[in-house]
Order: structure tokens, then C-alpha cells, then sequence
């Protein structure tokens, strides 16, 4: 029979499944605040309308579930056949009525939590790969959509912030996205700061270094590249531009 429950009994694994089930009811909530007309307008992300973002989440979760089975049977379901497959499904998604692009996304969360639900304890280990090309275990799927769910959901620009993200979720996106930095090696010389956490990131080893400084949702909504309010920055970068805040590096 069917588990009804979780078949995983990991209590870190239990954990991060809670999170991202909580941001997808927190993006539910959000979307469903927007009458159907405000679909067309803008979201946060440039160049994208509120439909574009809705498609995108759900056609992502839909990714995330083929990964999911390709845990659970070993074969190979890639995430997407191409980027521009990818692409060309957002767009598509952006098209389609309101009705059915809500029904997308109730329906693919549904899918993805029945398949995240069903796996097998030893399931989780098995390796799966990324949209990105990275080799890594079925358990980081569910990283993977808690990441997207929280982070989008401030992005239909419909009233939610950093500040309404858990402070795990927030702890785990600066640890991603500081990591990326110092994997390309563009956070040279920048160090940052988090005031309400006792947390530092970056080039710590730099005599001359840029520290951006703030509470934690701050630091995450500027490290992710969607503003500069509730940070400061000092140092050796802002010295021509009166200590404005400089752009983070490029994240994804």
C-alpha cells in the first residue's frame, strides 16, 4: 500500500520538507490574493509579468518531480530536454487562461509532494542531475524547491519580504549565494556582514575589503540581487560613490 505519510524518517530530511511545503502554501496564499486581471501585471523580476513567474513555478516543480522519480525507478528523467525547452514552457505558461495557469500550480505542488512523499528511505541517496548539470542526491530536490517557493513568492511583488522568509531558508540562500561568489571568484575584497546573527561571509582575509553590513532578510534581499534597504556598506568600493551600496555580485 501507498504511504499516506512520509517515508522517510531523517529528521533533518522531515525538516526541510516542512519548509518548503510551508513556502509553498506561502506563495499559494500570495497568488491567490491577486484577482485575475492582476496576473498580467509585473513581478519583480525584469522582463517577467506575474504570469510568467506562476508558470515558472509550477512548470519547476514539475521539473523537480522528475528528478524525484528518476530517484525512485534509476531512470534518467532529466529536469528539462533544454534551456530553451525550458524557456519556451514559461512562456507558454504565461499564455495560458487564469484558471489554468492556477490550476498549474496547485496541481504540479500536489504531484511534486506525493513523489517527495512516496520516495523510499533509501531513495533519497540516489544521485539525480541538476538543470545546471550537478551531480547530487534526490534529497537536495527538496533544497532545491524551498529555495524557488520562498524566495518567488516575495517576487510577485504582492506585499510579502525577505522578512516573511524563515530564518533557516534565509541562512540557507546566503550560504548558496556567497558560496557561488567565492566559486567564480567575485567576492574579492567584499565581506558581509550579518548584524542579528553574529554571521560573516566572504573574503575575510582582504586588506582592503568592501563589508556590506544588516540583519539578515536585508542581507539576503541585497545579496539576491532585489534592493539595497536596511544595509550599509564602508570601504574601499563605495569611496566614489559616497558609500552607496554596491550591486551584489551576479548570484544564478
Amino acid at each position: 500500500m501507498i504511504a499516506r505519510t512520509d517515508r522517510t524518517t531523517d529528521p533533518a530530511l522531515l525538516q526541510g520538507l516542512l519548509q518548503a511545503r510551508r513556502g509553498t502554501a506561502f506563495f499559494a496564499r500570495k497568488l491567490n490574493e491577486l484577482s485575475d486581471a492582476d496576473l498580467d501585471g509585473d513581478s519583480l523580476l525584469p522582463g517577467w509579468t506575474r504570469r510568467h513567474l506562476t508558470a515558472h513555478i509550477g512548470y519547476n516543480a514539475r521539473a523537480i518531480a522528475r528528478l524525484v522519480e528518476w530517484a525512485a525507478t534509476g531512470v534518467e528523467t532529466p529536469m528539462y530536454a533544454s534551456p530553451e525547452a525550458r524557456n519556451h514552457e514559461i512562456e507558454f505558461g504565461a499564455t495560458l487562461s487564469p484558471i489554468a495557469l492556477r490550476h498549474l500550480f496547485d496541481h504540479s505542488a500536489v504531484h511534486l509532494n506525493v513523489e517527495w512523499r512516496d520516495l523510499p528511505e533509501d531513495a533519497w541517496h540516489h544521485k539525480v542531475k541538476t538543470a545546471q548539470g550537478r551531480t547530487v542526491p534526490a534529497e537536495e530536490t527538496v533544497w532545491m524547491r524551498t529555495r524557488e517557493v520562498w524566495m518567488h513568492a516575495v517576487d510577485l511583488a504582492n506585499g510579502a519580504t525577505f522578512s516573511d522568509i524563515p530564518e533557516p531558508v534565509l541562512e540557507g540562500l546566503l550560504t548558496d549565494i556567497t558560496g557561488a561568489w567565492k566559486t567564480r571568484g567575485t567576492d574579492k575584497d567584499l565581506v558581509v556582514k550579518v548584524t542579528d546573527r553574529g554571521l560573516t561571509f566572504g573574503d575575510t582575509t582582504s586588506d582592503f575589503p568592501t563589508v556590506v553590513t544588516g540583519p539578515l532578510a536585508a542581507v539576503v534581499e541585497w545579496s539576491a540581487g532585489r534592493g539595497t534597504q536596511g544595509v550599509t556598506a564602508t570601504g574601499h568600493r563605495t569611496a566614489a560613490t559616497s558609500g552607496t551600496v554596491p550591486a551584489a555580485p551576479k548570484w544564478i
